[in-house]
Formats: structure tokens, C-alpha cells, sequence
């Protein structure tokens, strides 16, 4: 009878070898798909970041141009539509507007990970203001799958 009770203990006592080996296979392989999934994710957020930093900036534009003033590219120029030359995201700030009512508002991402840490984004107003967007990445990164809803075009 006590010879039945040990043998219940033994087979009880605790993980296979191959069964640890297969928890640690499936973790592996589950980290082989969310590490790059998440490095996507937070290069798209720091793009997003960066776009809406300088976007905020359009309205401020639009007011210039309405008022035929211009909006020269120097610390002067962004202060009076409201934003600095660098900020968390974005280092420098570039913004211009000429007499016919046609600038640009310009960022180049600061930080974030190696696909669009050397990415910028440059919004165009048009003279009838119509704005488009366009985003520049380093050389072999594919750029549309950062750009996500903000309406640029990726080259």
C-alpha cells in the first residue's frame, strides 16, 4: 500500500522535458511575429506623432494667407501661426508662405525607430489652399505602411 502512494507522487511531481521545450518553442515562435508587428507600430506612431505636430499649423496658414500675410521660414515666421522650430517629434519645424498664398509646412522626424527616424513629412498649400501631403523615407524602406490615415504619399 505505501509502495502505491509514492508511485501517485512521482507521477504527479512536476513538467516533462519535452513539454517544457514545447512552451518555450511556441514562445519563440510567438516573439518572432510581435517583435516585428510592434516595431511597425511604433514607427507608425511616431509618424503619426510628427504629422499631427505640423498639421496643427494648416489652420494657422490659412489664416495668414486670408489676411495676405506671409510666413517667412525663420522663428519669427512660425511663431506667428503658432509653432516652434523643434519639438518632441519634429527637429526642425520648417514653414513658409508667399503672396499668392501657396507654402509649406515641412518636418524631419526626430527619434523614433530606424525606418522613419530620417523620414519627413511635407505638407503643400496650393494658392487656391488646397493641401497635400507627401512623406519622404531613407533609402529601402517602404513608407505606406507608416503613412496609415494622414492622407500623404509615401516615396
Amino acid at each position: 500500500m505505501k509502495s502505491m502512494q509514492v508511485m501517485k507522487q512521482r507521477a504527479q511531481s512536476g513538467f516533462t522535458l519535452i513539454e517544457l521545450m514545447i512552451v518555450v518553442a511556441i514562445i519563440g515562435i510567438l516573439a518572432a511575429v510581435a517583435i516585428p508587428a510592434y516595431q511597425d507600430y511604433t514607427a507608425k506612431a511616431k509618424f503619426s506623432a510628427a504629422y499631427a505636430e505640423i498639421a496643427a499649423g494648416k489652420t494657422a496658414m490659412d489664416m495668414q494667407a486670408n489676411d495676405s500675410k506671409l510666413v517667412s521660414n525663420d522663428a519669427a515666421g512660425l511663431a506667428l501661426i503658432g509653432m516652434k522650430q523643434t519639438t518632441v517629434n519634429c527637429n526642425p519645424i520648417a514653414a513658409s508662405l508667399l503672396a499668392d498664398g501657396s507654402g509649406t509646412l515641412s518636418c524631419n522626424i526626430e527619434g523614433g525607430p530606424n525606418s522613419v527616424s530620417t523620414a519627413s513629412i511635407t505638407l503643400t498649400r496650393a494658392a487656391d489652399g488646397a493641401w497635400t501631403c507627401a512623406a519622404t523615407f531613407g533609402a529601402g524602406v517602404t513608407g505606406s505602411k507608416y503613412v496609415g490615415s494622414t492622407g500623404c504619399s509615401a516615396s
